[in-house]
């Protein structure tokens, strides 16, 4: 081999021929041809040089330093890191939402293969079955708005005006008003309006001191009832993110995330079953069957909100939260205006309504008796005189007599009526509910 402008000629082939049919040992002649090739190289990797040095092509160190190791120059790797890849934008068309949610809840293993299994429905919700997802705000906050939060939809809470209306429904307390009104305007008829109001009156006071009172006591009840259903529902639940395992608030919960369940444990979410050993579950509070049912990774891997792990221990994935899940399905059909009275106030308001049944046919009875007796001359002035004479009665005697006889019926209902009744157990129920909310007893 020789170099294009004349310079020193190197013949390899020459050199390692004359090495080889010397007369040296055989030793001796292994050592000369691996010089013999170690300088070959040598003398090879400076032509190189030479010619790259001609060309204006700038030479890498390893060739003049012939270091015993090889630099790579590797560019920076464009492809997403495991948990990045799985964004917003990327995660979307991965999986189909709403079949998602439909097969957790018909429980299809026929759809569940063909969306991969539990393993491809990992894989499309970007979740490592052993990492769970990346631990991040910002990527909890994408599948929270890709997949909902776990919550459900409430009622609006009630204002106190709602209560001061639910007051007024009581049968009770429009029969008093009634009979305030009534009780008030007789009373300004016969005795002016200077006196003649103090019986109306007073009644309407004692009426809408009940409504107050049971308007705010039922208020505040309701408002501290909420806070302590806020404290109870907020239960911690155990996940895996990035590989650490930590306790979140079931209300943090996502779709992806790797649940851990125990004996115990209320399942916070629809999910499927990912690992672990004799898992059984009590759903009595979804179907109302008293046994457990088996869930395992064959035959039946799917998991349901509301539900309690009876036996053995397990990880969920988290396929569906809040209002997507069973439960959250359950309770949006259920309407929490039902108004259901306690046993207490049932007995209460049986007893006050048979009272007043009871005050209003004595009333009824009274005014019947006295105007028949009226009518046919058997009442008397106070000065002996009898009240009604026929025609001879001028019409304002009339009128103020029937108002008269009126008012002993209205007073007969009032008096029959125990208004002092809803008050006193009010005031009892708001003062015992008081003392249990101090003590956030539910």
């Amino acid at each position: 081999m020789s170099s294009s402008d004349g310079n020193q000629m190197y013949d390899c082939g020459t050199l390692l021929f004359k090495v080889t049919t010397s007369g040296f040992t055989t030793a001796q002649k292994r050592w000369r041809i691996a010089y013999a090739s170690i300088y070959s190289v040598r003398v090879m990797l400076s032509l190189a040089k030479e010619i790259i040095s001609k060309r204006g092509i700038e030479q890498p160190s390893i060739i003049s330093d012939l270091h015993p190791y090889v630099a790579l120059d590797v560019e920076p790797s464009s492809s997403p890191q495991w948990g990045e890849k799985f964004s917003s934008s990327s995660l979307a068309p991965k999986i189909d939402r709403k079949r998602l949610v439909e097969t957790v809840k018909e429980k299809d293993l026929v759809s569940l293969h063909q969306l991969g299994g539990v393993e491809g429905i990992a894989a499309a919700l970007g979740t490592n079955p052993e990492k769970g997802i990346r631990d991040d705000d910002r990527e909890v906050v994408k599948r929270q708005e890709m997949f909902g939060t776990n919550t459900y939809h409430k009622p609006p809470p009630k204002g106190l005006l709602y209560f001061v209306l639910d007051a007024f429904k009581d049968t009770t307390i429009l029969i008093l008003l009634v009979c305030a009104a009534l009780s008030l305007g007789f009373g300004i008829k016969e005795h002016g309006a200077a006196e003649g109001w103090y019986e109306g009156g007073s009644i309407f006071v004692a009426v809408f001191l009940v409504i107050a009172v049971s308007a705010l006591s039922n208020f505040r009840q309701e408002t501290q009832f909420d806070k302590l259903s806020k404290i109870s529902n907020n239960i911690k639940v155990e996940v895996v993110r990035g590989g650490r395992r930590r306790q979140v608030s079931i209300f943090d919960l996502v779709v992806g995330d790797v649940v851990f369940l125990k004996i115990g444990d209320q399942i916070p979410a629809d999910g499927l079953f990912l690992d672990g050993y004799s898992l059984q579950v009590d759903e009595s509070s979804m179907t109302g069957e008293s046994d457990h049912m088996e869930v395992d990774a064959t035959r039946n891997p799917f998991l349901f909100s509301g539900s309690k792990v009876a036996d053995g221990y397990g990880q969920m994935l988290v396929a569906s939260v809040g209002m997507d899940t069973t439960w959250g399905e359950m309770m949006s059909s259920i309407t929490s205006d039902k108004n259901e009275r306690t046993p207490l106030q049932e007995r209460l308001d049986r007893l006050t309504s048979s009272i007043g049944k009871v005050g209003l046919a004595v009333a009824f009875l009274v005014l019947v008796v006295l105007l028949i007796r009226y009518f046919t001359g058997n009442t008397e002035d106070d000065n002996g005189n009898t009240e009604y004479i026929g025609s001879k009665t001028s019409v304002d005697d009339i009128l103020n007599a029937v108002v008269r006889i009126v008012s002993a019926a209205v007073t007969i209902v009032v008096v029959a009526i125990p208004e002092g009744l809803p008050l006193a157990v009010t005031l009892t129920l708001a003062y015992s509910m008081k003392r249990m909310m101090a003590d956030q007893a539910m």
